[in-house]
C-alpha cells in the first residue's frame, strides 16, 4: 500500500506537518529577548509563552480525544487546521502581549490533537512493519524545527524583526494545513464514533498508566539537565555564546538522529529495547555529574545524552496504539495523544525539578538528579514488560 503515490504523499504531508508543528512550538525560543523588549516585559514574563504552551499541550491533548470522539476524523482535521492556522496568524500579529500569550495557550491546546490525528492515519497509509519507523520520522520533524527555528529566529530577529519568523511559522501552518486537507483520505478506520466511556477505559489498562509514567521519569531524566543546558554550558563548562550556539545546534543533530533510532529499537525490540537505554542513560548522566567541567568529556557527555534523548517515544507510543488496538479499538485517537500528553508532562517535571537543583544544590548536580529518575524509569519499563505479557 505504502507503494501508492497518494498514500506516500499522504506521509510525506505528515511529516511535514510535524516540522510546521514544531516550528510553531519552538519560534519564541531564540527571540525572547525581543519579544521583552517589544512588550516592555520581563523574561521572566517571556517564560510563561513557553510554560503556557507546555500545559496547554499536556492537558487538552486527550481531553479533545476523549470529547470528540462521536465526529469524524476528517472533521475534527479540517477545525483543529483552521485553529491552528488562526492562532499561528494572532502569533505573528498579536498587538499585546496578553494576545501573544493567548495565541500560545490555542496554538499549544490544538498542536497535540492535529498531532494525534495525523498519526492515526499512518497504519493505513504504510505496511504495518514500517508504521514505527514512520512515526519515529514524523517526530524526528520535531528536532529539525528545533534546530532550524531557533537558529533562524535569532537571525531573522536581528536582521529584521522577531515577527518575520513568526510570520514565516505561520504560512508554513497554512501550507501544511491546506495540503493535508486536500490530500489526506476522508474517511479511515477511526471514523465509527467512540463515546467516552469507550475510549476512556484505555486510561484504565495498568500498562498504559506504567507508561505513561516512563515518559514522565525517563523524559524528566534528561530534561533535568537540558532545561538548563545553555547555562550549563557557559557557566559549568566555561564555552563562549558561538561555541554555546554551535554545542547547541550539534545537540539538535543529536536529538534528530535518536528519534530514528527510536523507531528502528522499537521495530527490532519493542519496549526491551529500553531495558538497556535508561541505564545507559543513568550512566551518562552521572558520568557528566562526575566529570564536573573537564572539557571535551564532558561535552562528549552532553551529545551522547542528546543521542539517547528520544530513544523512549516510538517503543511508548507502539505500546499505547497496541494496547488500543487489542483491547480499546475505539481509543486509537486518544492511545496516539498519550505520547504528546506524558513528554510534556515529563518536560514540564523535569524542568521544574531541574529549577530547584540549580537553585538549591547547583548546576553541577543536574546530571546526578538526573540519574536517579533514569533509574526509576527502568524499573517501570521491567513493571509494564510484565504487565503487557499478562494481558496477552
Amino acid at each position: 500500500m505504502e507503494r501508492n503515490p497518494r498514500a506516500l504523499l499522504c506521509v510525506a504531508l505528515i511529516v511535514v506537518l510535524g516540522l510546521a508543528l514544531g516550528c510553531s512550538e519552538f519560534v519564541v525560543i531564540g527571540v525572547e529577548a525581543d519579544i521583552a523588549a517589544s512588550y516592555s516585559v520581563s523574561l521572566a514574563r517571556v517564560g510563561e509563552l513557553i510554560s503556557l504552551f507546555a500545559v496547554a499541550y499536556a492537558v487538552l491533548t486527550p481531553v479533545l480525544a476523549l470529547t470528540t470522539g462521536r465526529f469524524r476524523r476528517f472533521q475534527l482535521l479540517v477545525v483543529y487546521s483552521i485553529v491552528f492556522c488562526l492562532a499561528n496568524l494572532l502569533q505573528a500579529l498579536a498587538p499585546s502581549f496578553e494576545m501573544l500569550l493567548a495565541s500560545r495557550v490555542l496554538i499549544g491546546g490544538v498542536s497535540g490533537a492535529l498531532l494525534a490525528l495525523g498519526v492515526t492515519y499512518l497504519p493505513e497509509l504504510v505496511a504495518r512493519e514500517r508504521v514505527s519507523m514512520v512515526i519515529s520520522v514524523v517526530y524526528a520533524a520535531f528536532s529539525v524545527a528545533m534546530v532550524v527555528i531557533t537558529s533562524m529566529g535569532k537571525l531573522v530577529a536581528e536582521m529584521a524583526s522577531w515577527r518575520a519568523i513568526m510570520v514565516a511559522a505561520c504560512l508554513l501552518a497554512v501550507v501544511v494545513s491546506v495540503a493535508l486537507v486536500l490530500v489526506l483520505p476522508r474517511s479511515g478506520a477511526t471514523d465509527a464514533p467512540a463515546t467516552f466511556r469507550e475510549q476512556a477505559g484505555l486510561l484504565a489498562e495498568p500498562q498504559a498508566l506504567t507508561c505513561m509514567a516512563i515518559f514522565v521519569f525517563g523524559v524528566g531524566s534528561v530534561y533535568v539537565f537540558y532545561g538548563y543546558v545553555t547555562p550549563y554550558l557557559e557557566e559549568v563548562l566555561g564555552m563562549d555564546a558561538l561555541a554555546t550556539s554551535g554545542a547547541l545546534m550539534a545537540y539538535g543533530v543529536m536529538c534528530f538522529a535518536s528519534n530514528l533510532i527510536s523507531g528502528w529499537l522499537d521495530a527490532r525490540f519493542g519496549m526491551r529495547a529500553l531495558l538497556v537505554t535508561f541505564p545507559v542513560q543513568a550512566l551518562l548522566l552521572a558520568s557528566l555529574f562526575w566529570a564536573g567541567s573537564a572539557m571535551p568529556l564532558a561535552l562528549v557527555l552532553v551529545m551522547a545524552i542528546g543521542f539517547t534523548m528520544y530513544f523512549v517515544s516510538v517503543p511508548c507510543i507502539s505500546l499505547f496504539m497496541e494496547t488500543a488496538a487489542r483491547r480499546h479499538p475505539k481509543a486509537l485517537t486518544l492511545a496516539s495523544s498519550l505520547e504528546p500528553m506524558s513528554f510534556n508532562i515529563g518536560i514540564a517535571a523535569g524542568t521544574a525539578l531541574g529549577g530547584a537543583v540549580v537553585t538549591g544544590l547547583g548546576l553541577p548536580w543536574v546530571g546526578a538528579v538526573g540519574t536517579v529518575c533514569s533509574v526509576v524509569a527502568f524499573g517501570l519499563v521491567a513493571v509494564t514488560l510484565r504487565l503487557a505479557r499478562r494481558l496477552r
